[in-house]
């Protein structure tokens, strides 16, 4: 099952930290780009650099990172084996360009944040995409983040651009 954030636009899971330039290769490794499955790809998510990182998430979980997240290629199959593994957004201190594009493809919410350092493995956030707030429940602290526009949060509703199009066309 894939994590969709609800209609509120709050996410709230476990932090899973890694640090900076995770490129779309430490994501999925290219031995697994013949699927586009993305519980398929879900299954092999980080493996490089964490061999049990996809039994480690629950649905709704939260990757948190340094610098240049999603570098490297710019295969659509590395946001999809992110959502594909359960995890319902991700925050970095900067993305990869292509990374942003290929995130908003398939409806997985991404933040920025210079905050970053301050939220530990293993911590619980709530992240509102409508204010730009995360909320650290475990340090209980709170930190802001630009909020992420209202087109954005609607594709994402949607669980992707192409789902968006579709009710778009049929809503005309």
């Amino acid at each position: 099952m894939v994590a969709v954030p609800d209609p509120k636009m709050i996410i709230k899971g476990k932090v899973h930290k890694f640090g900076d330039d995770i490129n779309t290769d430490d994501i999925i490794a290219a031995k697994y780009l013949v699927s586009t499955d993305a519980q398929e790809l879900g299954k092999h998510c980080m493996e490089t650099i964490s061999p049990d990182f996809s039994k480690k998430v629950s649905p709704g979980d939260i990757i948190v990172a340094g610098n240049n997240f999603g570098c490297g290629s710019s295969r659509e199959h590395a946001p999809l084996a992110i959502k594909g593994c359960g995890v319902s957004a991700v925050i970095a201190k900067s993305f990869a360009a292509i990374f942003f594009r290929n995130a908003i493809n398939i409806g997985l919410p991404f933040l920025e944040s210079a905050d970053v350092d301050k939220i530990n493995d293993g911590d619980i956030i709530e992240i509102d995409l409508s204010t730009g707030v995360i909320k650290n429940t475990t340090q209980d602290k709170n930190y802001k983040t630009q909020a992420f526009p209202g087109f954005l949060q609607e594709i994402v509703g949607c669980g992707g651009l192409i789902n968006w199009v579709k009710k778009s066309t049929k809503s005309q």
